[in-house]
């Protein structure tokens, strides 16, 4: 079995309710995502969160400094898991994240968080090209509606739209149940 590592990708305040960013039952995402952070610990496997930080000053969400850029107490950090913080949507772009996991031999990855449609597709396509197995928890990963051409997207259309190309070509695709049985 490949050494793994549980990365949970922006999974912060301004994605619930009353944040500046919300998204689709993101309470629900962070549920699934706190299984796979308690199965993690328990079985001493690798844990790496990941938050977004946006220095802009007019930045919607994920301001620098504010309460909204936190990672959700759902899935907080233990002093001992690295919290790496980036400004890209891709997880590895200048932010250590390839250097730890070669460091520590990880094979594997199983990513969550948010956005499906932004930071887990980036990510996971990434995890992906540097050589690594990746499952993405698809029910631990939350989508924002979107609007493109005049067509208006629902969040769980966004979603599934996708998730059907990571299983399709970069990932194993997987519910909570799935990776936690």
């Amino acid at each position: 079995m490949p050494k793994t590592a549980l990365i949970l990708v922006d999974i912060q305040n301004d994605y619930f309710e009353g944040g500046n960013w919300t998204l689709h039952q993101m309470d629900t995402v962070s549920a699934n995502a706190a299984r796979l952070l308690a199965k993690a610990r328990a079985e001493d496997t690798m844990v790496v969160h990941i938050r977004h930080e946006n220095a802009a000053p007019n930045a919607p969400f994920f301001r620098l400094g504010s309460t909204g850029a936190d990672i959700h107490p759902s899935v907080a950090p233990l002093e001992c898991e690295p919290a790496l913080t980036k400004a890209r949507a891709n997880s590895f772009h200048n932010t250590g994240l390839l250097e730890l996991l070669q460091k520590t031999e990880i094979e594997a990855v199983t990513i969550c968080g948010a956005m499906s449609q932004m930071c887990i597709d980036a990510t996971a396509r990434a995890a992906a090209d540097f050589g690594f197995q990746v499952t993405v928890a698809e029910d631990a990963c939350g989508a924002k509606e979107m609007t493109f051409g005049g067509v208006e997207l629902s969040a769980v259309q966004v979603h599934a739209a996708f998730m059907a190309p990571l299983a399709m070509s970069y990932a194993k695709v997987g519910t909570t149940d799935d990776l936690t049985a």
